[in-house]
């Protein structure tokens, strides 16, 4: 049996460190940096490109002074490309579209699908942003943020980007219980690990399976159950629903994971204490 994730899961779960885990019901999207956040990172973004600014043309002023007047303009017109236009462009394809201000307020800029932003992406923002961030005040920014379900200012739209928030509460669903029935088999079988993704869909599943429709409920469950019989031996007793068997699988697999922990434990204190 093919043991890769199929549609039902991909459904669920698709878990990077740049990904979207999307699905009926079971959404778990990036939240939009909301304006206030979005407001304050970027006033540390302008404080630190006016720093850069004066600290740039202070020493253009020194290093050209006494040549004539185009070799200064030259000098000047560098300066601004590379202050507006190449420090944040670099900066953001380098760190995977963060700046300063975003990684103060702990802020990341991502393309539409949720993944890492390119070169493109923060080029075509650095250069609107020059317009609607330095040319204009900030108002259009302002307003289109404003304006905006996911607080997107005219440079996203035009890179087809936004800024998400990345430090967020972690909440974790209850832990699937073992089905009664299903105790015995579960000690008894042989369970080897699943793929992360496929865990992670598992999990999901189980937790919010009472929000799905009941056709998607059975669907996925069903499809998420061949898969995971693959890492399985032998299957459960004929007859059992699919929820309960991940439900047993996950719930052993945990049992096992946290006795595994316990004697890893032991063993790091006797060889500390020596005894």
């Amino acid at each position: 049996m093919d043991a890769h994730p199929s549609a039902g899961a991909r459904e669920l779960a698709t878990l990077t460190d740049d990904d979207l885990v999307t699905g009926e019901a079971v959404a778990l999207d990036l939240p939009p940096a909301g304006l206030a956040v979005r407001i304050g990172s970027g006033l540390v973004d302008v404080v630190a490109t006016l720093v850069l600014l004066v600290v740039g043309a202070f020493t253009v002023v020194l290093g050209a002074a006494g040549s004539s007047g185009a070799v200064q303009t030259i000098a000047f017109i560098g300066l601004t490309v590379t202050v507006f236009l190449v420090f944040p462009t670099t900066m953001e394809t380098l760190t995977r579209g963060r700046t300063l201000g975003k990684l103060a307020f702990g802020l990341r800029t991502v393309r539409e699908d949720a993944g890492p932003i390119s070169f493109q992406h923060a080029l075509v923002r650095s250069m609107i942003g020059y317009v609607e961030i330095y040319a204009l005040t900030g108002v259009p920014a302002f307003f289109s943020m404003l304006l905006s379900s996911k607080g997107k200012r005219l440079g996203d739209y035009a890179a087809g980007t936004y800024v998400v928030r990345e430090r967020v509460p972690l909440r974790l669903d209850v832990p699937a219980a073992m089905p009664p029935p299903l105790a015995g088999w579960a000690q008894r079988a042989d369970m080897t690990a699943l793929p992360t993704s496929l865990a992670l869909a598992v999990r999901q599943f189980l937790g919010r399976a009472a929000t799905l429709e009941p056709a998607s409920r059975h669907t996925i469950g069903a499809d998420l159950a061949r898969q995971v019989s693959a890492h399985v031996a032998p299957p459960p007793p004929p007859g059992t629903p699919p929820e309960a068997f991940l439900a047993a699988v996950v719930a052993e697999r945990r049992e096992r994971d946290a006795r595994r922990l316990a004697r890893e434990a032991q063993l790091r204190h006797r060889l500390v204490s020596g005894r």
